[in-house]
């Protein structure tokens, strides 16, 4: 054993001194194979001593393209060499290789014909930053959120059992992702079947952030020759066999014989834990070495064992960048930066965003108030809760990528007695749903959501979008969602969901900042009066032609269109409802009893915050004999593609020419007769 041990050393360390020592991993000499490689049938008939320049070459093109365009940057280098193995190894697109999250497949759409391609990645008309079935038919599912990857790779494998078809099934998970419940669920369904699914554990030590949890401890190094040896023919086939014959014994002892053979292997590979759900585990293995990832992927592709695998693979980060493996965190997702510097282009607004606005609040009250809580989704740097974890450890809870335990434990909170605040994305609040339903607003506890990239969100494209929240929010009964319009309304609603404790409540703001600007309320932020809005804007002489209630983040728009509108003679009002629920009823019946045209704006899915206004209008009657003419401008019913904010909004009409050319059309006084959708 002593023997092949050093065999596998010695071919490891040939092949990986091929690599360029510079620094940076970029090749300075030769043709770059990534320009020769274009075909799966090309790849597949390099050496394998060639595929660790390949990878440099994929590694430096990807800093390259995302230092321009930004993206996930960390997250695709640590997964580079993995990607290559995977395809050189299996018989892609026929067999089936399923990318969770989604952001960690540059590499695979460089491979798979998209090199040319990649340089337009996030841009309006290019690639997307995530995987994409109707990009190529090397994406068999699409992914922007984590977790699903198991679940979908199950269900592929099941229909290709039912329709008796041949080809492997590879679900790649990690990045913090196996943290999550439905990943849990989608295990012990697939260690309970008899169909053939190979898992790959992408094992990088984080999240988006550090990992906690009891699993993140648990996956643990250990030599990858055991790998080798329990993929092998031989073993497999000498197990089978052991098995079929401990089958015909009494069934107390061949469960003592099967449970002795896991505990056993789980003695030398640490993947008791996975065999015990029903999983032939291996690993864990170097995904920065094809001499170790080939050979086990090799010999589990060509397994007959109708079963779930699961390989434990190690990466790390940010691979083959230094600033992007020494802060791995900050390298995640990336604006434009300097390669050479790793440094970052400086932001050219002055605003403070309206993350750090909360995260401002939030700390105040901590000091104030010990029974404040916070809780994230392994994102304690993108909702603003870095600060807080380190001057408030005791309480802070990460609770890893697992939205629906984090809501229902804020509930537990406070039904103890605590003050939680729960910090996510719009896009990853929708993944608990039920929960908010089920165990916050029915039992009526006072949690404080608050819910960060709301709205359109740019680059990151239609996965991430924050459209829905407003829609979801709106129909829970009892419950109080505040819609800041500037920084300064983000300091007022975060003190005043605190205020709150008598039900649960919804703080609902963009990524980066509000552009309206106005006298802040202090560094702390003052307690509003819930369900009341402000008039910012009257019409002049009393002319009451037109009243435009805005919600959150359009008011600045609202206001442009409101003076354009002015410039053509027309009396226009303009209202910051602030509350979306319970909205301010009185002034709003007032409005529609008064003006011509009222139109509501907000950055939200329709079927949201303007559906609400025009439901209560129409039980009041005041929309019957077309005295009043009434409009909600939302999100179109259209998927939104990748594109800069400012464009995305122009293409929903919710920008102030969007909003100036739907009233004029109102009013009669346009030529104008749709508005643009992005395809």
């Amino acid at each position: 054993m002593g023997n092949k041990e050093n065999k596998s050393t010695e071919k490891k360390k040939t092949s990986l001194a091929m690599k360029p020592e510079n620094e940076n991993n970029f090749r300075k000499v030769g043709v770059p194979l990534i320009k020769v490689v274009d075909s799966m049938e090309k790849l597949r008939k390099l050496d394998m001593l060639e595929l660790p320049w390949l990878a440099d070459d994929i590694r430096h093109e990807i800093i390259k393209v995302i230092s321009k365009n930004g993206g996930h940057l960390g997250p695709s280098l640590g997964v580079v060499d993995l990607t290559i193995a995977l395809h050189y190894v299996f018989n892609t697109p026929d067999d089936k290789l399923i990318w969770d999250v989604g952001h960690q497949c540059y590499a695979h759409k460089i491979l798979t014909g998209r090199y040319k391609e990649f340089r337009t990645i996030r841009k309006e008309g290019g690639l997307s930053g995530f995987t994409k079935r109707s990009e190529s038919e090397f994406d068999p599912f699409g992914a922007g959120h984590s977790s699903t990857s198991i679940s979908a790779g199950l269900g592929m494998a099941t229909a290709r059992d039912i329709k008796g078809e041949k080809r492997n099934v590879i679900a790649v998970i990690g990045d913090g992702s196996m943290s999550a419940g439905m990943a849990f669920e989608a295990m012990n369904n697939a260690g309970d079947m008899n169909s053939k699914l190979i898992v790959i554990l992408n094992d990088n030590d984080m999240s988006i952030s550090p990992p906690v949890g009891a699993l993140s401890k648990y996956l643990e190094d250990i030599t990858a020759y055991f790998s080798k040896v329990i993929t092998s023919k031989p073993f497999m086939s000498f197990r089978k066999t052991a098995f079929n014959l401990a089958e015909k014994l009494p069934e107390p002892i061949a469960k003592f014989a099967r449970r002795t053979e896991t505990h056993a292997k789980g003695l030398m590979t640490g993947g008791t834990w996975f065999e015990e759900l029903g999983f032939y585990y291996v690993g864990p293995i170097d995904g920065h070495s094809f001499d170790d990832m080939i050979p086990v992927f090799q010999n589990v592709r060509d397994s007959d064992e109708h079963r779930a695998f699961l390989i434990h693979v190690k990466t790390k980060k940010g691979y083959g960048y230094k600033p992007a493996e020494q802060l791995p965190t900050k390298f995640h997702g990336v604006s434009k930066f300097n390669i050479e510097t790793g440094e970052f282009s400086p932001s050219l607004s002055l605003i403070p965003s309206c993350t750090q606005g909360f995260s401002l609040v939030i700390n105040k009250l901590a000091k104030e108030d010990k029974d404040v809580a916070a809780i994230t989704a392994a994102m304690p740097s993108g909702t603003g809760l870095d600060a807080f974890a380190l001057d408030f450890p005791k309480q802070f809870f990460d609770v890893g990528i697992a939205e629906q335990h984090a809501v229902t434990f804020a509930a537990g909170l406070a039904a103890g007695g605590v003050k939680p605040f729960v910090c996510l994305y719009s896009s990853f609040f929708q993944r608990a749903y039920d929960q908010v339903l089920h165990d916050v607003v029915l039992q009526g506890l006072p949690v404080r959501f608050m819910l960060d990239r709301a709205g359109f969100v740019g680059e990151d494209g239609i996965t991430h979008h924050g459209l829905y929240d407003i829609s979801l929010t709106m129909n829970l009964h009892g419950v109080v969602v505040m819609v800041p319009s500037s920084y300064a309304e983000v300091l007022n609603m975060v003190r005043t969901a605190y205020s709150i404790d008598d039900r649960p409540s919804f703080v609902r703001y963009p990524r980066g900042c509000l552009p309206y600007m106005e006298e802040t309320a202090g560094d702390f932020g003052e307690v509003l009066e819930i369900g009341k809005a402000r008039v910012l804007k009257e019409a002049a002489d009393g002319k009451k032609d037109v009243a435009i209630i805005s919600l959150g983040s359009r008011l600045n728009d609202a206001l442009q269109a409101a003076e354009m509108m002015s410039e053509k003679g027309v009396g226009v009002t303009v209202v910051d409802a602030r509350f979306a629920k319970p909205f301010d009823k009185e002034l709003f019946l007032e409005l529609a009893s008064s003006y011509s045209v009222v139109i509501t704006v907000e950055e939200g899915a329709a079927g949201g915050f303007g559906s609400a206004v025009s439901d209560f209008l129409a039980k009041e009657g005041i929309l019957d004999g077309g005295k009043v003419k009434f409009r909600a401008l939302a999100i179109n019913d259209d998927f939104y593609n990748h594109a800069p904010i400012p464009q995305q909004l122009k293409y929903a009409g919710l920008d102030a020419g969007g909003i100036y050319e739907s009233v004029m059309l109102l009013l009669g006084k346009s030529s104008s007769s749709k508005v643009r959708s992005v395809s």
